[in-house]
């Protein structure tokens, strides 16, 4: 079963176009987006809410240290959001040449670098997370973890987005069909 996002209405539309994509990779797609703009919404309350402080001589450092911490969620899961609709920064002047298979062929070969070096990426990910449970941020008072969970967990469902569009080209799906950008 595939998701079409052209079909969403109401509060859907609120959110960017995606390519077509099977349901599980659409629903992980618009839990990521989701929370992305919450993130960005708590980030606008608190900002705000330190700006007024300031008007009146105070400074919450929580406000700042939340921010930061929420803004290096948004790094990853954003960039998740971007790769799953290929919209990421890419020198193209050679893979645009190609059409057909050998264009599927050189996707192909970028994906399965972009696989390993996410995997990378998500392997180390987990071995800073695991070293930080003890230490604290100095003003939330949280494990310092939860700040480089969304190392892990951005590239995490990257993986996932990158497999997917991989099986797409074994399938013989051209990029056109894959994202709806002409090759």
């Amino acid at each position: 079963m595939v998701a079409e996002h052209s079909a969403e209405v109401g509060l859907q539309d609120l959110l960017p176009c995606g390519p077509v994509q099977a349901w599980p990779i659409h629903l992980l797609a618009r839990v990521i987006d989701w929370a992305l703009v919450g993130a960005a919404g708590v980030m606008i309350v608190l900002v705000f809410f330190n700006v007024c402080a300031h008007a009146f001589g105070h400074d919450l450092a929580q406000t700042t240290e939340a921010c930061e911490l929420l803004m290096v969620w948004v790094s990853f899961l954003g960039g998740a959001s971007i790769i799953r609709r290929s919209g990421h920064m890419t020198i193209t002047e050679f893979i645009d040449k190609l059409q057909g298979k050998p264009r599927r062929v050189a996707d192909f070969l970028v994906q399965v670098f972009a696989l390993v070096s996410l995997l990378i990426l998500f392997w180390n990910g987990l071995i800073i997370i695991g070293n930080n449970w003890g230490n604290v941020l100095t003003v939330l008072q949280i494990p310092m973890a939860y700040q480089y969970m969304p190392l892990a967990i951005g590239s995490g469902a990257s993986m996932i987005f990158v497999a997917y569009d991989l099986y797409q080209i074994l399938r013989g799906k051209s990029r056109e069909e894959r994202y709806g950008v002409d090759e």
